[in-house]
């Protein structure tokens, strides 16, 4: 079976802008690298029901978002001035894209039109105080995605804090509560469990895994466990980067930008606790994203720096990833999406 991957990138280098790419599950490899479409720094991408894909983009100095059809023909984009988005997540239910501002710390709503063209809704900046390491100069917006009960929760790694918004029907952002994390944490991305009764927080800048229990009821998040994905002996610099969870919720991934490496924790049944069970190479340098295949049968990791994508096979009773292929070329690679 032939599943098609997207990927988004920087175009500082060596990238053109968004590319596809195949997994060939039967003989376990990538091969097949292809420009969709010229694109500046394209570096987060999600796709519609409909079929959309929605992007970061940057037009002429402005940043903002960016749409295109299911063929990649460009249909509009909304910028402002100022650094683009470095996150984006459709709202189905609402016909809504989310798109988070890390250099102005800012989040932004956008309508999806009929065409699926994008229209301005909202936005709201944070004001907080910032945490005390030297990335935290002010608030930097990093995650912007839905709570399982359609709330939007929001990261934010320049004030250590997680954002729960509630959002109206046509876009309006209404803050129903925050969680404050430990300082210098740098909370970046967060995925929830299958059951929607917990979240794991990856902090970028101290690299541990948070698993934060979820009240559906108020929105608010409280800290149970804090773990680390850097082994004992590692003390380079690092950065936290992407976070994945199985769809059984029995095993979470985060990568290590640094130390080059994915974690593998198991999850506890109820999804309350989690505990290492491998860190493996990610077989090039600062591995920005990656992503779980629909099966879950395989890993696809990009790193940014070396220009290379890693395969793995993922084995689903124990978690545990094992590699197929490296040094598969993929120039400037920050985002991997599965066209499901």
């Amino acid at each position: 079976m032939i599943e098609k991957i997207i990927l988004g990138t920087y175009t500082r280098r060596e990238s053109k802008g968004i590319y596809t790419i195949d997994l060939d599950t039967e003989k376990e490899e990538l091969s097949s690298l292809s420009l969709a479409v010229e694109e500046n720094s394209p570096t987060y991408l999600a796709k519609s029901k409909a079929g959309n894909l929605y992007t970061v983009t940057s037009v002429d100095g402005l940043g903002g978002a960016g749409a295109y059809d299911k063929d990649f023909h460009f249909l509009n984009a909304v910028t402002e001035s100022g650094a683009p988005l470095c996150y984006v997540a459709v709202d189905e239910t609402r016909q809504l894209l989310y798109g988070a501002n890390y250099h102005k710390g800012e989040v932004y709503v956008y309508h999806l039109l009929g065409d699926g063209e994008l229209k301005a809704a909202d936005s709201v900046f944070h004001q907080e105080a910032t945490g005390p390491h030297k990335n935290q100069d002010h608030a930097h917006v990093h995650y912007t995605d839905l709570t399982p009960d359609q709330r939007l929760v929001v990261c934010d790694l320049g004030t250590d804090r997680v954002y729960t918004y509630d959002v109206s029907e046509n876009g309006k952002l209404n803050l129903v509560t925050t969680f404050t994390a430990e300082p210098g944490t740098g909370p970046r991305h967060l995925v929830f469990h299958p059951n929607g009764q917990f979240a794991y927080l990856f902090g970028e800048l101290d690299s541990t895994v948070r698993v934060l229990s979820y009240d559906k009821e108020t929105g608010d998040f409280e800290e149970l466990q804090k773990i680390s994905t850097l082994p004992e002996e590692f003390d380079g610099e690092n950065g936290g980067a992407a976070i994945r969870i199985s769809n059984d919720g029995k095993f979470l991934y985060a990568s290590n930008r640094g130390h080059n490496s994915i974690a593998v924790f198991a999850v506890s049944e109820d999804g309350s606790h989690i505990q290492n069970k491998q860190i493996i190479s990610t077989e090039g340098d600062f591995p920005r994203d990656f992503a779980l295949d629909p099966s879950n049968g395989f890993v696809v990791c990009a790193n940014q720096n070396t220009d290379n994508l890693t395969l793995y096979r993922r084995h689903p009773e124990t978690g545990l990833l094992e590699l197929l292929q490296k040094d598969v070329y993929a120039p400037e690679c920050v985002c991997v999406y599965f066209d499901r």
